[in-house]
């Protein structure tokens, strides 16, 4: 679950990590009454769930609340990554004498928690590991230990901070890494941290990212989704039960199980196509909820083809379809079918299908390959 910066910045804030002052805004009127209020320059940006602001326009300085009015006019309403633009931050302009990245993530791999540092701040982090990946300053701390004062100040001596900072700098990260662990995030990151014009450590823009599967110990981060940040499709398949991702590929997967699911579309890449959602039906796989998965499916007008993949186990394959096929009477799904079913009572299953005028193969790669062939038009 992702939020605003100004709402990260208010979290940072509880945790300790010093953050630049700002107030949001909604019109370009109520942007130029913050900016008399703060009387200095302001930085005037776009509060959408996107990176790529700066370069998209989305932020812009303004030396006058005239100014703040005439910026909060131009960003408001713009579309950045298909995100528009509803509400500013206005933020007090800051003296900037040097600009690191910081950011704290998951290191699945090594299963531990990441802190990453950079003195290439200010810029996407994600280019800078691209181009020049012996920039970025790693250490792992690990989850029952956490992360000590002295990992702290080796990611600073690493950035070649000077000496006078560097406890600064280090409290900083650890204070990040706490929050990390407190919030259940899945990232918390400063890009940039800021060393101002006299000497002191300041947040410029603050990002926050939830665990989902955490919420429920997080009344709180509830209240702060914006459902108009979040996409429609995802949101209705929320509301039924199921978990859907969009994608931008062409080939449409509904399949019962998460790993499952992260396997099919891995064999859609696999054999040269690029799925167009991550979608877990749910164990069941009823008439009903197949019928909504069609419909969250064909919703995406690039879906050019569609897999389903269903392993039965407790649930039995003539059941499921039998769902498939009832399911297909309720919505008009226009592109073509690939069915892979295979578990109990899967040769059963089968035969519905094929009386239904459907495909069904038996393995998951055939699936994959003959979903990939329909998709262009074979």
């Amino acid at each position: 679950m992702n939020i605003h910066e100004y709402q990260a910045a208010e979290i940072l804030h509880r945790h300790g990590v010093p953050v630049n002052p700002g107030k949001v805004a909604s019109t370009p009127e109520e942007a130029a009454a913050i900016a008399a209020e703060f009387g200095t320059i302001v930085a005037v940006k776009a509060q959408v769930h996107s990176g790529g602001r700066g370069k998209a326009g989305g932020i812009k300085l303004a030396k006058s609340p005239e100014e703040a009015a005439a910026a909060a006019k131009a960003i408001l309403g713009m579309d950045i990554r298909g995100h528009i633009v509803n509400k500013v931050l206005i933020a007090k302009g800051a003296s900037i004498a040097a600009e690191y990245y910081l950011g704290v993530i998951l290191d699945r791999d090594n299963r531990q928690i990441l802190v990453m540092a950079s003195a290439e701040g200010g810029v996407d982090i994600e280019e800078v590991a691209r181009v020049s990946p012996e920039k970025i300053v790693k250490i792992n701390a690990d989850p029952y230990l956490g992360f000590h004062p002295y990992q702290a100040r080796q990611l600073a001596f690493a950035l070649g901070i000077a000496a006078d900072k560097v406890n600064g700098f280090a409290a900083i990260a650890q204070n990040l890494y706490k929050a990390y662990v407190a919030e259940d995030a899945t990232l918390t990151e400063i890009n940039p941290l800021i060393l101002t014009g006299d000497g002191a450590w300041m947040a410029l823009d603050s990002k926050v990212s939830f665990d989902d599967n955490a919420l429920f110990r997080h009344p709180g981060h509830e209240e702060l989704r914006d459902l108009a940040e979040e996409n429609e499709t995802e949101l209705d398949a929320r509301r039924s039960g199921i978990s859907f991702v969009k994608l931008d590929g062409t080939i449409g997967c509904i399949v019962n199980g998460a790993g499952l699911a992260m396997a099919t579309m891995d064999a859609v890449k696999l054999h040269g196509g690029e799925p167009a959602n991550f979608l877990d039906v749910g164990g069941g796989a009823s008439a009903s909820q197949v019928a909504k998965a069609f419909g969250l499916v064909t919703a995406d007008p690039n879906v050019e083809a569609i897999l389903i993949n269903i392993f039965g186990g407790i649930t039995r394959g003539d059941v499921v379809a039998q769902g498939i096929r009832e399911a297909l009477t309720q919505v008009n799904v226009k592109a073509p079918i690939v069915v892979r079913l295979s578990g109990t009572n899967a040769e059963e299953g089968r035969t519905i299908l094929a009386e239904a005028g459907l495909t069904a193969v038996t393995s998951m790669d055939e699936a994959a390959a003959a979903v990939v062939r329909a998709a262009r038009g074979a």
